[in-house]
């Protein structure tokens, strides 16, 4: 990289600085003992992402004093800089970027940080950037095709990682990322050998699909791992079991993590050598999801047990449009909460789409009324994420809290 190149990148970077500080200052509305203070003292008519950074660092060490290996983060679950920064504060030892925006924002924080672009397609100027740019040194790929296009930009550069995503047959999650993405395992033999030949560092890396409900499914991917590596005659640099692990919601019957940190644990130590091979993992939901709870209001009730509320489907509640993941709730009523005895209601968002739904009815305090608060859990994980500004509507505003809400998770 030439000296000019060099300033241009630090410019650059001090730019995107100044604007990432900037947006977490303009985002966070304050800092709050509980949720009754919010709704006490700011009384917000917008829906309002409350935060909690001990949540964020106790989930933090479960995964680094548990995790067999070296723990990451998948930046699409929660792009927001207040928790990217907070991430970085507890820990979190790298950071897997899907995008040019998402390599720029963690960079903002640390030139060094080391970040894996493992989203297998991309064109040929996010891989440009990514590499002379950004020093981005690690690219999945699933098909031969993008191979050669890495492999144009980047040359013969021996500290370039390339990990082949495959996949195999079966469910193991509420989401299937394989119907997308994924080589078949004789493709990514044919890629891993390619890999060594060309002399980059070769990698494996695999996802069982989001809200994977399983350990025995990372214990499959990892023995296709090993079968694949061996039948290529490639020792592989590392394995990245990526993310998928679950979070607790009301109607999920998952087992604890830690059941699939020891089924990863087992099953690594059989086929592969720490000396050889690192293991690596980049979870995103399991990190943040209990960090993060979502203050709504009710915008109207009508006879019929229908709510409408200030946030919906094209806001914080995306996932439950995709997959219905029944989130636990509290509901207030001039800053106190609301017990009387519960009922069915249909949910609707505030945006004049009838998509704009939840798809499964939610139970709530029968006398839930206009201008009551419902504060819904483990919205940490694609809540704000996936929020759009439909309608003149958003959902991106968050306020810190010291004392979070206890919701099972």
């Amino acid at each position: 990289m030439t000296t000019t190149m060099t300033h241009q990148l630090n410019a650059e970077l001090s730019r995107y600085k100044q604007r990432t500080m900037s947006a977490v200052t303009s985002n966070v509305l304050g800092e709050y003992r509980d949720i009754a203070q919010v709704v006490s003292q700011l009384q917000p008519d917008f829906p309002v992402h409350c935060f909690s950074p001990d949540d964020l660092r106790e989930r933090v060490q479960l995964f680094l004093n548990n995790f067999p290996g070296q723990v990451g983060f998948a930046v699409k679950s929660n792009g927001e800089a207040l928790i990217i920064e907070h991430l970085i504060e507890s820990g979190i030892q790298f950071f897997d970027a899907a995008s040019i925006a998402e390599i720029e924002l963690v960079r903002s924080f640390h030139e060094s940080i080391r970040i894996l672009y493992d989203n297998p397609i991309k064109s040929r100027d996010e891989i440009e950037k990514a590499y002379y740019q950004y020093g981005v040194r690690s690219f999945a790929l699933d098909d031969e095709i993008e191979f050669e296009k890495i492999q144009s930009i980047v040359d013969h550069d021996p500290s370039v990682q390339l990990s082949v995503r495959f996949k195999i047959k079966g469910s193991f999650a509420a989401q299937d990322l394989n119907t997308k993405f994924g080589a078949s395992p004789e493709q990514a033999i044919e890629l891993l050998d390619k890999i060594n030949h060309a002399g980059y560092k070769a990698a494996l890396t695999f996802h069982p699909g989001s809200q994977c409900y399983s350990p025995s499914a990372y214990k499959d991917f990892i023995y296709a791992a090993a079968m694949i590596a061996e039948k290529a005659e490639v020792k592989i640099n590392m394995l990245n079991v990526g993310g998928g692990f679950p979070a607790q919601y009301l109607n999920s019957d998952t087992p604890p993590l830690l059941d699939f940190f020891l089924a990863i644990e087992e099953q690594f130590k059989r086929y592969f050598s720490r000396d050889e091979c690192e293991l690596v993992c980049e979870p995103g939901r399991a990190l943040v999801v209990s960090s993060g709870t979502l203050l709504c209001r009710v915008k109207h009730r009508r006879q019929d047990n229908t709510i409408f509320l200030n946030d919906g489907i094209y806001g914080g509640f995306m996932e439950q449009l995709v997959a219905f993941f029944k989130l636990p709730v509290k509901v207030y009523r001039n800053s106190k909460l609301v017990l009387d005895s519960a009922d069915d209601f249909k949910v609707y968002g505030p945006t004049c789409d009838p998509t704009d739904c939840f798809q499964e009815s939610i139970s709530l305090p029968a006398s839930v009324q206009e201008g009551d608060y419902i504060e819904f859990g483990l919205t940490g994980a694609y809540g704000s994420a996936t929020t759009t500004r439909f309608n003149g509507y958003s959902s991106d505003k968050y306020v810190i809290v010291k004392k979070a809400s206890h919701f099972p998770e």
